[in-house]
């Protein structure tokens, strides 16, 4: 393949996407609003399934995708057996990760018992390195966690039901590989965003405030009245300074068999990592990113005060699951004023519950989550029209995410023409789409999560609280289009791993380019190819006689040039 041609489709993207968008007809046919929303709703389209959609109408398609318990996905049901860490629960993950430190720190000992008895020790051979059994347990799991979520997204037939929860995910976001999240984090998406992905906003933002996974990432469960003391550190004050103390008598002197100094030099270290007072990160993050927006009117003291309301909102030992549990010793029962709002002195889990519903309905939540909302579906720069639509379905219906999504996906902006292919998909939204319009089969090994995580998003994996961006400019980039290039161009030959393809069905071979090119445009561009896409990829065509690989090298041009890009 010529450098200079997928320099030319790749350069393609660089143009404004309402430029773009705007030469469209300002009307959509039923074929045309079908693609719409397949591009936006869904993870694209599958073989065949824009025309049943305009048949069967869109708005129809859209009711139903907003009612996802009432859609059959017994397919994608069988399809999850394969993915043992839905068999564990967060007590059993945890025991995998705390197996795999244990072998990991015996496995060091080891090595520096070794070092230390061998003769000549500098000058001895390392040990080979080698994964322990549980740590290699673990990261497998890992992987089957985010292969889960690529397979779901390509195979669910509740297609809007996987987008909200990735969008709830990300608006939510916690880092897989931070501690005790490597074990939280699944039952997190399993337990606590997806069952609530399209219900209240209130029920939402309370589980996840109260999901260990967000309280061990944001460090919330550490998060103390300045000068409390846990039961621990108590029983720690209590012990005698040197030995065991007998039942009658004074302490004895010296313990045989126990290094008193050491004793207490442990005992000190506990004491020391005991939590000291109040951590602000969770507050920050829940006034500026889950609920308000960094416009939300907050202060500074604000922030101080909404966390002394969570000190004491913290979790248990991971080795019983790490569940949630409130600390009262931890609680700062002095009053509190957020936002001009009072708290009354003496109160405690009780009044996180009552802050988080303030929150939940607050006017600057509504517009703050209502804009996320829009630039998920209609537009990485919202129009008014939308958020305002958005806003209002908020209030009417107290924070009902369905009813919310109803009244953009009804609104008039999100079907203006300057709109319509005006965002440009994210790395998951790239190669979900290029599968599900190939008919793609992905298997249960965790490799097309691995693509996904070449090209810019390994899933879970975002370190900051703001979860992956979507704005357009943060993906478009030439290094980037080149790597969805060759993504595109190895699916489509049958070489990318992980999935697998069949095209037969999709696009005949044939030995006319014209013709392969025709098809490619209506089959998986739905029309929308542009004259210089279609002379690149004719260009390439020409050199190439086996009408099977010229199939090849059309489709994955097309896929991952400037219009499938787009959705």
């Amino acid at each position: 393949m010529k450098i200079w041609a997928v320099a030319s489709l790749c350069g393609a993207l660089g143009a404004s996407p309402l430029v773009a968008a705007s030469t469209q007809a300002p009307l959509l046919t039923p074929r045309d609003s079908a693609l719409h929303a397949l591009n936006r709703l869904a993870y694209g389209p599958r073989p065949g399934e824009v025309d049943r959609v305009a048949a069967a109408g869109v708005m129809q398609w859209i009711d139903r995708q907003l009612s996802p318990d009432k859609i059959d996905d017994a397919a994608l049901t069988e399809r999850e057996r394969q993915f043992k860490i839905l068999e564990y629960d967060a007590g059993e993950l945890a025991g995998v990760y705390v197996d795999a430190q244990r072998e990991r720190r015996e496995r060091q000992q080891r090595e520096a018992s070794r070092d230390r008895d061998s003769v000549g020790a500098r000058h001895a051979a390392p040990l080979p390195q080698r994964m322990d059994p549980s740590q290699d347990r673990g990261r497998r799991l890992a992987g089957e966690l985010q292969e889960l979520a690529v397979v779901r997204a390509t195979l669910s037939e509740r297609q809007l039901y996987e987008v909200m929860v990735d969008f709830w995910i990300n608006h939510f976001n916690v880092f897989l590989a931070k501690g005790a999240d490597r074990f939280l984090t699944p039952s997190y998406i399993e337990a606590t965003i997806r069952p609530r992905a399209l219900g209240r906003f209130a029920d939402l933002l309370i589980a996840t405030a109260q999901s260990p996974a967000m309280l061990f990432y944001l460090d919330n469960w550490e998060s103390v009245a300045p000068g409390s003391t846990p039961p621990q550190a108590m029983r720690l004050r209590a012990r005698p300074l040197f030995g065991r103390a007998p039942q009658f008598g004074r302490p004895p002197l010296f313990d045989p068999g126990r290094d008193p100094m050491r004793a207490d030099s442990q005992r000190q270290r506990a004491l020391e990592r005991m939590p000291k007072g109040i951590n602000e990160n969770y507050a920050r993050e829940l006034l500026e990113l889950h609920t308000l927006g960094v416009e939300g009117g907050y202060t500074q003291q604000d922030v101080i005060d909404v966390a002394r309301i969570f000190t004491g909102w913290s979790m248990g030992r991971p080795q019983q699951g790490g569940d949630f549990e409130f600390h009262e010793w931890a609680h700062d029962y002095g009053e509190k004023v957020v936002m001009g709002v009072t708290f009354p002195a003496g109160h405690g889990r009780d009044e996180g519950m009552r802050l988080l519903k303030l929150l939940a309905n607050h006017p600057a939540t509504l517009h703050h989550v209502s804009r996320q909302l829009c630039q998920r579906f209609v537009n990485d720069d919202p129009p008014d029209g939308c958020v305002d639509d958005a806003v209002a379905a908020w209030k009417r219906t107290e924070g009902d995410i369905r009813e919310v999504l109803r009244a953009i996906f009804t609104s008039p902006d999100f079907w203006a023409a300057p709109n319509v292919r005006a965002k440009i998909k994210t790395p998951l939204e790239f190669v979900v789409s290029a599968a599900r319009a190939l008919g793609a089969d992905p298997d249960p090994t965790p490799r097309l999560a691995q693509v996904v995580a070449r090209l810019g998003e390994p899933l879970y994996l975002h370190v900051a609280p703001d979860g992956y961006p979507e704005r357009e400019a943060a993906w478009v980039n030439s290094g980037a289009l080149l790597d969805r290039m060759n993504v595109a161009v190895a699916l489509a030959a049958g070489r990318l791993p992980g999935v697998a393809v069949s095209i037969d069905a999709i696009v005949p071979a044939t030995a006319d380019p014209a013709q392969l090119i025709a098809a490619v445009n209506a089959q998986l561009l739905g029309g929308t190819m542009s004259e210089n896409t279609k002379a690149v990829i004719g260009h390439q065509l020409s050199d190439i006689s086996d009408p099977l690989q010229a199939r090849a090298l059309a489709i994955g041009l097309a896929i991952g040039g400037p219009e499938f890009q787009r959705q």
